[in-house]
C-alpha cells in the first residue's frame, strides 16, 4: 500500500453523523500518512464545520481540509474537493456514511489489481431513527422490488455493474473522461460511470467493500429524495438514451397506466375496470409479500405494513419525478 488516497466528501448540515464518518476514516486499516480527507461544505449552518474542526484538533495525524462549496450541489462539491486534493487515488464518500475499517484498503487493492477503472462496494443500509417507518424505509431500500437493479444495495456477489455509489478511481482517469457533470443535481455518479463505460472502462462492485448508509427517516424525506432521483434521471437519459433499463422505465409506465385506466373508467364497460382493480390488487399483494418477507427476516412485525408503504412511496415518487422531468425539462428545482 503505497498510493496516496484523497477521500472526497460533499457535506451540508451533517452535524448528527459527521463524527461517525470521521472516526471511521481515522480507524481505517490503510496507513494514515497515505490518506487525506477533503470535505466540500455547502455553507452548513448547523455547526458541522465547528464539529469537524474540533475533531481534527484531537486527531492531528490525519490531514483534513474543509473547503467551501458555494454552489451547494453534490457534483460541484466533488469537483471542488478533487481540485483541492493531492492523492493519485480519489475515493468518494458521503457525510452520512460510515465505511468499514478495511474500506479504503480493499478499494485500493481492487484498483491495483486492475479489476476496474472505478471500484466500489455495497451499502449496509441502516434506519435514520428507531421509529417503525424509519426501519421500514431502511429495509425497503435494500430490497430488489424497491430499488430494482441497484445491486450495491443488496448483492453478495462481485462483478461488473453499471454504477457504484462511492467509487475509488485513479486521478489519471479524469484526463480521459472529465470531471463530474455540474448540470445534474443528482445522478452524477451514474452519469460519471456512464462516461467511464463509454470510454471502454469497467465498473467493479465488490461486496467485501462495505459502508453503512443511513436511510431517510420518514416518508416525506424519502419521497423528496426519490422524486429528485427520477427527475434528474430523465435529464441524464436525454444525453444517454441507451443507458435506459427496464427497471427504470417501470415506475413511470405504471403510473401512466393507472392514470389512463382511471380516466377511461367512466366511459368503458364495467368489465374493463376489472383490469384496473386487478392491476392495483396484484401490486398491493406483491408489496405485502415483500413486507412479510422482510418482517420475518428482521424479526420485526411492523415491517409488514411499513415496507409496502415505503416501496410504494419510492415507486410513485421516482415515477412522478421522471414524468415531471419529461413535461418540464427546463425546471431547475433542486427538490
Amino acid at each position: 500500500m503505497t498510493g496516496k488516497v484523497s477521500i472526497i466528501v460533499p457535506c451540508y448540515n451533517e452535524r448528527a453523523t459527521i463524527t461517525l464518518l470521521l472516526d471511521a476514516i481515522y480507524g481505517q486499516s490503510y496507513p494514515l500518512n497515505l490518506m487525506e480527507l477533503v470535505i466540500a461544505d455547502g455553507s452548513s449552518d448547523d455547526g458541522t464545520p465547528e464539529v469537524i474542526n474540533e475533531w481534527h484538533q484531537n486527531h492531528p495525524d490525519l490531514r483534513v481540509k474543509v473547503i467551501e462549496n458555494p454552489k451547494r450541489i453534490i457534483s460541484a462539491a466533488l469537483n471542488t474537493a478533487i481540485k483541492a486534493s493531492t492523492g493519485e487515488i480519489i475515493l468518494r464518500l458521503d457525510a452520512h456514511s460510515k465505511p468499514h475499517p478495511d474500506y479504503v484498503e480493499r478499494s485500493v487493492a481492487g484498483l491495483e489489481k486492475g479489476l476496474g477503472e472505478n471500484v466500489g462496494g455495497v451499502w449496509d443500509i441502516q434506519p435514520g431513527s428507531d421509529h417503525w417507518i424509519s426501519r421500514s424505509i431502511a429495509a425497503a431500500a435494500g430490497h430488489p422490488i424497491g430499488v430494482g437493479g441497484a445491486r450495491y444495495r443488496y448483492t453478495d456477489k462481485a462483478g461488473y455493474v453499471d454504477t457504484v455509489p462511492f467509487g475509488a478511481f485513479k486521478r489519471e482517469l479524469l484526463d480521459r473522461v472529465g470531471m463530474f457533470d455540474e448540470s445534474l443535481l443528482t445522478n452524477e455518479d451514474y452519469e460519471f460511470n456512464t462516461r467511464i463505460r463509454q470510454s471502454g472502462g469497467k465498473i467493479w462492485l465488490d461486496p467485501e467493500i462495505r459502508s453503512v448508509y443511513y436511510a431517510r427517516k420518514d416518508l416525506k424525506a424519502l419521497a423528496r429524495q426519490y422524486w429528485r432521483y427520477g427527475y434528474w434521471k430523465w435529464h441524464m437519459l436525454r444525453r444517454y438514451p441507451d443507458t435506459l433499463r427496464l427497471r427504470q422505465a417501470l415506475p413511470p409506465l405504471f403510473i401512466l397506466t393507472l392514470a389512463l385506466l382511471l380516466v377511461l373508467s367512466p366511459f368503458v364497460p364495467l368489465s374493463f375496470n376489472y383490469l384496473l382493480v386487478g392491476l392495483i390488487s396484484v401490486y398491493i399483494l406483491i408489496l405485502l409479500l415483500a413486507g412479510l418477507q422482510l418482517s420475518i427476516k428482521h424479526k420485526d412485525p411492523e415491517l409488514i405494513m411499513g415496507v409496502p408503504l415505503a416501496i410504494a412511496c419510492m415507486h410513485f415518487a421516482w415515477g412522478s419525478g421522471f414524468l415531471w422531468g419529461v413535461i418540464h425539462p427546463q425546471n431547475q428545482n433542486k427538490g
